[in-house]
């Protein structure tokens, strides 16, 4: 595997990440708990555990295996999408919570963006814009797949769906995590 370095710009804005983290993934689960009433099959928990892997997944993505971690944080995207629609959520819904990272990402950011030179403050906002408009583009995909496969499994006939269960979300979070815990062990290697 292929460890390109960092330029610095981008070595300081995953620093930042990496030191803001917590307090990012704490205030994204605040405000996307307010929306749990409507799924109690899918407890918090496990949607924040999520909340939290893609953050983790953003972090790897302004790192040396930025291009490695580009079909995790696609995969993740495309199963947080599958578990907003479990949720009962809107296609638009699925796309302010991540719009609301995006803005709590660039709050928590912005002091470092700010002693950046102009242009490595532009490459990493322009950086982190594309992928999150690239992530939002795979969460819509993974919603409206699970949207789809429903519609499928019931011949057509728009009926209530069937939920998936704790333990296959849990599963397919499990795995991702696994993904995430080896690219971060090649890193070091």
């Amino acid at each position: 595997m292929t460890v390109r370095p960092s330029n610095p710009g981008l070595a300081t804005f995953t620093d930042s990440l990496r030191r803001n983290r917590g307090q990012i993934v704490a205030h994204w689960s605040e405000w996307v708990g307010h929306r749990m009433a409507q799924a109690p099959h899918i407890h918090r928990p496990t949607v924040e555990r999520h909340l939290a892997l893609m953050v983790d997944v953003i972090v790897e993505l302004s790192g040396p295996l930025r291009r490695h971690a580009t079909e995790l944080w696609f995969s993740v995207c495309e199963a947080y999408g599958q578990v907003a629609a479990a949720r009962g959520l809107a296609a638009g819904e699925v796309v302010e919570e991540l719009q609301q990272l995006r803005e709590l990402l660039i709050h928590e950011l912005s002091d470092t963006v700010a002693v950046l030179t102009p242009r490595q403050a532009m490459a990493a906002v322009l950086r982190l814009n594309r992928t999150m408009d690239r992530g939002l583009a795979h969460a819509v995909v993974g919603y409206t797949d699970a949207l789809v496969e429903t519609l499928l499994n019931r011949r057509g006939v728009p009926i209530v769906a069937s939920q998936p269960e704790e333990d296959e979300v849990l599963q397919r979070l499990e795995h991702l995590e696994d993904e995430l815990t080896q690219l971060r062990g090649k890193s070091q290697s």
